[in-house]
C-alpha cells in the first residue's frame, strides 16, 4: 500500500479513493475482486482482518489465503462529484473488466466472488501495481500443501455449515461452496502427485455455470 501510484504521482496505493482490487492465492489464482469509492488500504485491510467484511464474514474468503493483491486505481473515478452511488455506478464497468479478465484466465475459470459482476462492456484498464503480503519468513510454512489443505478444508467445513443454516435466496453462496470444494480436490490431488503416490493427468477442473 506504500507503493506510488502509476495514476497519480505523488501519491501512494494506500491514498486512492477510488480503484479495483483483486487477491490472488499461494497459486496465483484469483480468489476476490472488490472495489471501493473510499479509501484504499482501510478497504483492503478490513478483508485481511475480518473487520466488517461480508465476504469473510460469510467464508468466501479466507484472508490467510490471500498471497498477493493486485490493485488498479481510478483517480478520476475519485474526483467525480456527487454521492458515492454515482461514482460506484462508474466503477462498476472496471470491476466488471477485472473480473472476468482474471477467469478467463483462472484454472478453475473461476472467481470465488459470492455475487458476481454484470458482463459489461470491457474497458481499458490503468497501470495496476501487485505485490506479495505475506513475509517471508511464514512464506514456507503458510504455504505448505498440509497447511493449506487443513486450512481449505477446514474453511469449506464453515462455508457448507453457513449454507445449511441458512435460506438462501440466491445461488452465490451454494456456488461459491461448490468452487470451494473443486480447489480443495485440486489442491489433494497435486499433494498426491508431489509424494509420487498418483501420477499427474491433464483433466481440467469442471466449470461452474454463473448467474
Amino acid at each position: 500500500m506504500d507503493s506510488e501510484d502509476p495514476n497519480s504521482p505523488g501519491w501512494t496505493i494506500g491514498q486512492a479513493e477510488a480503484g479495483v482490487y483483486a487477491f490472488y492465492d499461494f497459486d496465483g489464482e484469483p480468489i476476490y475482486v472488490g472495489q471501493t469509492v473510499s479509501n484504499m488500504k482501510d478497504r483492503v485491510g478490513r478483508h485481511l482482518t475480518g473487520q466488517r467484511s461480508d465476504p469473510v464474514g460469510k467464508f468466501v474468503l479466507d484472508p490467510f489465503e490471500v498471497a498477493d493483491i493486485e490493485v488498479w486505481t481510478l483517480p478520476h473515478i475519485a474526483e467525480m462529484g456527487g454521492k458515492a452511488s454515482v461514482r460506484t455506478n462508474a466503477m462498476r464497468a472496471y470491476e466488471s473488466t477485472v473480473y472476468y479478465m482474471l477467469k478467463a484466465g483462472s484454472l478453475f475459470n473461476a472467481v470465488l466472488n459470492e455475487a458476481v459482476p454484470p458482463a459489461l462492456q470491457p474497458v481499458e484498464l490503468p497501470w495496476s501495481v501487485r505485490g506479495r503480503i505475506v513475509p517471508d519468513e511464514l512464506w514456507e510454512d503458510r504455504n505448505h500443501p498440509d497447511v493449506r489443505i487443513a486450512r481449505r478444508a477446514a474453511h469449506v467445513g464453515r462455508l457448507a455449515q453457513l449454507v445449511s443454516e441458512r435460506q438462501l435466496r440466491g445461488g452465490g453462496l451454494r456456488r461459491t461452496l461448490h468452487l470451494q470444494t473443486q480447489r480443495l480436490e485440486w489442491l489433494t490431488y497435486q499433494r498426491l502427485v508431489e509424494l509420487n503416490l498418483v501420477e499427474a493427468h491433464p483433466g481440467e477442473p469442471t466449470d461452474v455455470d454463473e448467474e
